[in-house]
């Protein structure tokens, strides 16, 4: 198995991440195979808990204005890359059904990267770097570690940071600010 980064010697392709095994995420950046862990228990509970509080409202419309899409982990073919942010939503004005596919070939409108030691310097190089090529127009930033939301916008080629929420703040992030966000879940707590 290729390590992150490690050179296969040729520009990599969706053969060499369908003879990955299951419990790794293959993804391919600049025509490079780049290969973690699945996600760390931290990890997971952030993207989780995270997920959990914009589908209600933005997917289903239950407290909020719904109008989008908003997945786990979807696998994105744009370009020559191969992305698999850990949540991804569009809009459901560019994307009105929703598609019976094995992967995404329209960007999103958003995108969150749950940053661990070993994604992060390609979660904010790389992989914002296509987004942007893309036209992603919102990004976020979660790291369960140092317990921030960081907010991007899209401005042309490159990212705004439009907000940084940290601890047991309450936010209101967007491109979904029409709910406030209680960050405490995010790193396995409740409010008292």
């Amino acid at each position: 198995m290729a390590h992150p980064g490690a050179p296969l010697g040729r520009k990599a392709t969706y053969a060499d991440i369908e003879a990955l095994p299951e419990n790794v995420v293959g993804e391919i950046l600049d025509g490079e195979l780049i290969v973690m862990p699945r996600p760390a228990s931290r990890h997971a509970l952030a993207s989780s808990s995270l997920g959990g509080r914009l589908v209600p409202p933005f997917q289903d419309g239950g407290g909020g204005p719904g109008g989008w899409w908003i997945l786990d982990e979807p696998e994105l073919h744009v370009a020559d890359d191969i992305l698999v942010p850990d949540l991804a939503g569009w809009r459901r004005e560019r994307m009105p059904t929703f598609p019976d596919v094995k992967f995404f070939t329209l960007a999103p409108d958003w995108i969150c990267e749950v940053v661990s030691p070993s994604t992060e310097r390609h979660d904010r190089s790389r992989k914002l770097r296509i987004y942007a090529r893309e036209g992603v127009s919102h990004a976020w930033l979660v790291n369960p570690e140092l317990r921030t939301l960081e907010v991007l916008r899209r401005e042309g080629d490159f990212w705004l940071i439009v907000a940084v929420h940290e601890n047991d703040a309450i936010a209101r992030a967007e491109p979904f600010e029409a709910i406030e966000l209680d960050l405490l879940p995010l790193w396995g707590e409740k409010r008292e």
